[in-house]
């Protein structure tokens, strides 16, 4: 039997190490071929946020209006995403939101492009790009938003309604949380099952910003008994 052919990943086109920046990644990405959704998306959709945001969200791919838009959850989802972290005490504009995929898969249905779940090797070929991010933002927290983010991240055998809101240690971050995609919410047809669903996903989001506040506290203590000493010692310097 032939042996397979060695996956192609994005590996390739990323900048040389000590020029990764978000804007060189982002660059780079769009260009990139490493995978056949090059050449059915209408671009590639990189993330976007604060440099140094402490919170990464990450999805599974763009849809269709992120896609034409170039920009990660400016859909539906994202839409919903963003009342979530609202009601949750996330502040949108300190996180930064991006997806495992960066182009949109999708098959014809008419006159619509609809969704398809991205495969093994798409995801594999694409995650050079999120780990790039990762390294450059340096987050604090990453929430995984459905099962492909969660199985990119945390571990193939990870499984949304069953592993879901548990604060995991890794080593991409201090700490990592899979929770499910704000479309599976779009898709429930029960409003009083949709309603159920949105509160625990709101809850699962509180549940990081709890902890991205416990971590924020702890990390200003030094530097606020580091301020006290330096007072006490009259000079603006700590003693010691």
């Amino acid at each position: 039997m032939a042996a397979r052919p060695p996956v192609d990943t994005a590996a390739r086109f990323l900048p040389p190490l000590g020029q990764r920046s978000l804007d060189r990644l982002r660059a780079a990405a769009a260009g990139c071929t490493a995978c056949p959704l090059h050449a059915t998306g209408t671009r590639t959709v990189f993330g976007e946020g604060p440099e140094r945001a402490p919170l990464l969200l990450v999805g599974e791919q763009p849809g269709d209006s992120e896609d034409l838009a170039g920009r990660p959850f400016v859909g539906p989802a994202g839409q919903l995403l963003d009342r979530a972290l609202a009601e949750a005490g996330i502040d949108r504009t300190r996180t930064y939101v991006t997806n495992a995929v960066k182009h949109f898969k999708w098959v014809q249905r008419g006159r619509r492009r609809i969704h398809e779940k991205p495969g093994r090797l798409e995801v594999t070929a694409c995650l050079p790009w999120l780990e790039g991010e990762i390294a450059a933002l340096a987050p604090v927290g990453i929430v995984c938003l459905g099962a492909t983010a969660a199985q990119a991240l945390i571990s193939r055998s990870f499984k949304v309604m069953a592993d879901r809101g548990e604060i995991l240690a890794t080593s991409y971050a201090g700490w990592i949380m899979g929770t499910i995609h704000p479309s599976a919410l779009l898709r429930i047809t029960d409003a009083d099952q949709r309603q159920a669903a949105y509160a625990r996903f709101v809850g699962d989001l509180a549940a990081a910003a709890h902890r991205l506040a416990r971590q924020s506290a702890h990390s200003a203590a030094p530097a606020r008994a580091q301020s006290t000493e330096a007072a006490a010692d009259g000079t603006g310097r700590a003693a010691g």
